[in-house]
């Protein structure tokens, strides 16, 4: 039977500097239900990428006495790195700057001026060029750039406009009809209500104030501006064309997912979903806007002097230490916030103490007890049943978290099944058990019990800490892969192995200052 395919994207990165932690987050994020999909049976594409074009990669080039294509090249090749120390799955990295993507993005302009979508004409209004953005006086916070809060200055210049008023009351419809379309439920509203209700301004995709872009080819001066060059990603690294797609893009569109920051929500359900619409193509499924990871409570700035990287915070705890961390603390719909305080707590309290220390002396007393080797003797004990049905119920309820996207939610029912297993051996103090002969069978099926639940909760938590998964099964060495108690299983030359170490804190606090 074929696999059912299941199409998911980051937002692709913008080059204009090395990305922190916070950027971080989206890859990791869509890696976990990459890798969650995968091992429920679904044929994943997972794409991510760079976004490389625009006046301020122009300007980052010139202050470094480079061309913008070396510019671009060494900081997607930076990136990408450390999506890879990440961990990450993806199927396809994309790069806007790639012949084949521009050759595409010239000819999906020209169908939308071909077709009247598009039009010339000049505009004249306020820019913020760090964001390459135009904004009405309205739309100003305290005279300044609603987006990064920095000056605007006035621009006027010759460009082209896309008819997005032409599409407005279609799309209000459709979003209204898919209230699955837009996630969290704030966002659709703030959308509609925001911006789609009281009316689109047709939008400018086109500018002449800077050459380092996608040319339009029947206008040369004009580059086509971010909105129609960096969203068409999405399409045209799938094998989209004007003039005839592929069979990859027919299988693999529409997306199942755009995962984005929240922070571009607006150009992912209301401009891309309209150019699609313009060009007579099905929307994507769904657009998740998720929160922000603040710095303390401050979002992170090189102004502020207060980023992270995910590579210095890697050689600091570790890869999945940083992925727990990442996926746990951010909620659903509110902003996650992260310091070395919290991290070191996190990995302390959740992955040293509760996973860590189960995971040790449940194969330690293996080892102890029956020299590595346990079977189930179905001696039961009156805690054994609760701990089973914790189990046996464990992988349905991480599904119905995943599905709504509650990532951190999933990881609770995981360690709530961990927390449970580290109270059953004090209910049933093996080492008590150990002490008379005639409890013998009893002990090995309390130690069975915990094995099966180790062997369970490392096998879902596999999507989410990769390494650790691989290093729980090998330590089981047992190759069932069933979501559930199983009676049957037998253990065999099992050997613990610490998983996390704790950590010091003050130490390592101080340590951290030092190389500051």
């Amino acid at each position: 039977m074929e696999k059912p395919k299941y199409y998911i994207s980051t937002a692709i990165a913008y080059t204009s500097s090395k990305p922190h932690i916070g950027n971080t987050y989206e890859i990791v994020l869509a890696d976990a239900i990459a890798r969650y999909k995968r091992q429920r049976g679904f044929d994943v594409y997972l794409q991510t990428g760079t976004d490389e074009h625009g006046q301020k990669i122009q300007l980052k080039a010139e202050e470094k006495n480079v061309t913008p294509q070396q510019y671009v090249d060494e900081v997607s090749s930076e990136l990408r790195r450390i999506w890879d120390i990440m961990n990450t799955t993806y199927d396809r990295f994309v790069r806007t700057s790639d012949k084949e993507h521009k050759r595409k993005v010239q000819k999906i302009f020209k169908k939308l001026y071909d077709q009247g979508d598009i039009y010339k004409g000049k505009y004249e209004g306020l820019y913020c060029t760090p964001c390459e953005s135009f904004f009405t006086e309205s739309q100003l916070v305290d005279g300044k750039c609603p987006d990064c809060g920095r000056e605007v200055e006035v621009a006027s210049e010759e460009a082209y406009f896309f008819k997005l008023s032409k599409y407005q009351d279609r799309l209000i419809k459709y979003i209204e009809d898919h209230p699955e379309f837009i996630q969290p439920e704030s966002r659709k509203n703030e959308m509609i209500n925001n911006f789609l209700k009281p009316g689109l301004q047709d939008l400018c995709v086109s500018r002449t104030s800077f050459d380092w872009g996608v040319q339009v080819d029947f206008d040369p001066k004009h580059v086509v501006y971010v909105w129609i060059d960096a969203l068409s990603n999405y399409i045209t690294n799938i094998g989209y064309d004007v003039d005839g797609s592929t069979d990859e893009f027919k299988k693999l569109w529409p997306a199942d997912l755009h995962l984005i920051g929240k922070d571009i929500i607006r150009f992912h359900t209301i401009y891309w979903p309209i150019i699609l619409m313009a060009l007579d193509l099905p929307l994507p499924k769904q657009v998740f806007g998720h929160p922000w990871l603040l710095m303390g409570n401050d979002k992170m700035s090189k102004s502020k002097g207060n980023i992270m990287y995910a590579d210095d915070l890697v050689n600091l705890f570790g890869v999945d230490a940083i992925r727990y961390y990442l996926l746990h603390e951010i909620p659903f719909a509110n902003d996650g916030t992260i310091t070395y305080d919290l991290i070191i707590e996190r990995i302390n309290g959740d992955l040293a103490n509760v996973l860590g220390n189960l995971v040790n002396r449940s194969i330690s007393m293996a080892n102890k007890y029956f020299n590595g080797s346990v079977k189930n003797k179905k001696v039961s004990t009156e805690f054994d049943a609760d701990l089973i049905e914790k189990v046996n119920s464990l992988a349905t309820k991480v599904d119905e978290k995943m599905d709504k996207l509650e990532i951190g939610a999933a990881l609770d029912e995981i360690f709530e099944v961990l927390r449970r297993s580290n109270k059953y051996v004090d209910e049933t103090t093996p080492w008590t058990l150990a002490k008379e002969e005639s409890e013998k069978d009893k002990l090995e099926t309390v130690i069975y019990n915990l094995l099966e639940a180790i062997r369970v909760c490392g096998l879902l938590l596999k999507p989410f800490l990769p390494d650790t998964s691989d290093e729980i099964l090998r330590q089981l060495n047992i190759n069932d892969y069933t979501e559930a108690y199983s009676e049957t299983n037998e253990y065999n030359t099992i050997e613990p192995s610490p998983l996390f170490q704790r950590i010091d804190k003050e130490k390592k606090l101080a340590e951290i200052e030092q190389t500051k």
